[in-house]
């Protein structure tokens, strides 16, 4: 096996210069630096990191809590699974690489927290949990360092979309637009996964400003993000209320649904009823009429969360809740009445 020796006999380095190229630290010229690196690769150098965690006491390996049980698209959630691909991305650049922490274990039954030991991973990223459970709340009041990209848990840094902000600015849409008869449909909601209750509260906001009243009949949440349950939602909202004229739903998919049942029902959208959704899915774009949505940032997020371990792991201390604005994507699915 080749080692740091090989490579200093090499280059006439110095075995520390050497090991300062390699682990990209100290002062070293790029000429230097370059030299020793590219006789590392000439000499086929691989890293030994089991030597490597015992010098540093790091195991240069992230954890990463990742659960779909609600809409169960696992990586092709059009949200986390972008996100997860942004987190890896940096924290690969930063030398770490990502390890995958669930609740079981070479067929054993373990807790987040003790995966976490049992892997000795440096810190932890929580993309999207099963639920805030006691597992999660465990995690928090632990010593490993996490983030978190979604669920708002104490304790733990997050970095989430400004949801509110987004609802104020989708029913400011419809107002302007002439629209007093509005609804909403959202997803399923916790005490620390609040989306679909700060979009609803963004929407109320707006009417407030606008001195609209604000009727919760034209509001529903659906038991889970899917197709299936807000086709049901409309259908439900529109037998309540035949007026409405507007309807924001907290995810592109669920908008989809409810589209489908105003056009199984012969009405037009946007003639008839107008619509905005969230996420800014592929199906968005191409839906007739296109759906006028919101784009999550999910460079921005994946990054800031990537940069808010970076500091947990070396001590520098950070915000409890950054909020990401999203993008108002404007197509065809609103009309001025």
């Amino acid at each position: 096996m080749v080692t740091i020796y090989d490579i200093a006999l090499k280059t006439g380095y110095s075995a520390p210069t050497v090991s300062k190229a390699l682990n990209k630290t100290g002062g070293l010229s790029n000429s230097t630096r370059k030299k020793i690196l590219d006789a590392a690769k000439e000499l086929g150098y691989r890293p030994n990191m089991t030597a490597r965690a015992l010098t540093t006491k790091k195991s240069f390996l992230i954890g990463v809590i990742y659960e779909d049980a609600d809409m169960q698209r696992g990586f092709d959630h059009p949200l986390f699974g972008k996100i997860l691909n942004k987190f890896r991305e940096c924290l690969e650049f930063a030398g770490y690489d990502l390890l995958f922490i669930s609740h079981a274990l070479i067929g054993e039954k373990k807790s987040y927290v003790e995966h976490c030991y049992h892997r000795n991973v440096d810190a932890v990223g929580i993309i999207n949990p099963l639920s805030a459970d006691n597992e999660i709340m465990e995690l928090a009041e632990s010593d490993i360092p996490c983030v978190s990209t979604n669920f708002i848990i104490p304790g733990i840094s997050t970095v989430v979309t400004a949801n509110v902000d987004a609802g104020y600015k989708a029913a400011s849409c419809f107002i302007k637009n002439g629209h007093k008869k509005i609804a909403y449909i959202g997803g399923t909601y916790s005490q620390y996964n609040m989306a679909a209750i700060d979009r609803l509260e963004g929407l109320k906001k707006a009417f407030k400003d606008f001195g609209l009243k604000y009727d919760e009949s034209y509001v529903k949440f659906c038991h889970k993000w899917s197709r299936a349950e807000s086709h049901d939602a409309m259908k439900e909202l529109l037998e309540r209320h035949d007026d409405i004229t507007a309807v924001f739903v907290a995810n592109d998919n669920m908008a989809v649904g409810a589209m489908e049942y105003v056009k199984s029902i012969g009405k037009r959208i946007p003639d008839d009823i107008s619509f905005i959704g969230f996420d800014d899915e592929m199906i968005s774009e191409f839906y007739s009429p296109p759906l006028t949505t919101f784009r999550q940032d999910i460079k921005t997020i994946g990054e800031l969360s990537a940069e808010i371990l970076m500091n947990r792991l070396v001590g520098i201390p950070v915000g409890e809740c950054v909020r990401v604005p999203a993008i108002f994507i404007e197509r065809n699915s609103v009309k001025k009445l």
